[in-house]
């Protein structure tokens, strides 16, 4: 599996939460409207049901009750995974392409640097690890924030019996891209898009490559702040 991430120009209006503005760096980025946040760090049990079935209003709307409670369940049982992964932002989207029911992901995190000295040195360490150890396509690219890298590749995630017609867990491939985008103050930021069905793949990575182009990174006075390979 192989995709050129299409990156193009975008003014971003998706204000990274605050968790993610990494001491005196704040993120910004674009969300395309068909993605709907993801309720990850509500702690009230009874406020995340309930903004549960909001998203899965937005999500499915008219669809019948109980296919709205399965959505809603499945999104539950992902936050888990989301929260493990370091997730600070999740949202997710369910479209049809050529007339197929398709879902996917977006997730940011944040996340340290390797330990070395400036941008572009963490650009190739990270390049570098990904390489070794074999994860799936690696990549290095430009984003108008700054270098990056990218990662393309699938993995296996798992759906549990709850939520299949038989009864049993249901292991499945996962397709993802993962972008890497070093900060000069030794953090990172991740940001990955999943989605189990392939036939929205190039509709999603389209979209994935439009999110990562968006994003703006800016100094705590509102300054925009660019990277460069030779340095923050």
């Amino acid at each position: 599996m192989t995709t050129e991430l299409e990156l193009s120009e975008f003014i971003p209006t998706h204000l990274a939460p605050p968790a993610l503005r990494a001491d005196d760096i704040h993120v910004r980025w674009v969300m395309p409207e068909v993605f709907h946040d993801i309720p990850i760090h509500e702690e009230d049990d009874d406020k995340a049901v309930e903004l549960l079935g909001e998203l899965a209003d937005k999500v499915l709307p008219g669809a019948p009750e109980e296919e709205k409670t399965k959505f809603a369940v499945m999104c539950a049982l992902g936050v888990d995974d989301l929260l493990a992964a370091g997730a600070e932002f999740a949202g997710i989207c369910l479209t049809a392409v050529d007339g197929n029911p398709c879902t996917a992901t977006v997730f940011v995190s944040l996340v340290d640097s390797p330990e070395v000295e400036g941008v572009p040195a963490a650009v190739k360490a990270i390049w570098a690890s990904l390489r070794r150890i074999e994860v799936g396509e690696v990549s290095r690219i430009q984003l108008p924030c700054g270098p990056a890298v990218s990662c393309i590749g699938t993995r296996e995630s798992k759906l549990t019996g709850d939520l299949t017609e038989s009864g049993e867990a249901l292991v499945f491939p996962t397709a993802y891209i993962r972008v890497y985008v070093p900060l000069p103050n030794g953090t990172t930021v991740v940001t990955e898009m999943g989605t189990p069905t392939m036939d929205g793949w190039d509709v999603f990575s389209t979209m994935f490559g439009n999110i990562v182009s968006s994003i703006r990174l800016f100094e705590a006075d509102g300054t925009p702040l660019v990277t460069s390979e030779d340095g923050a």
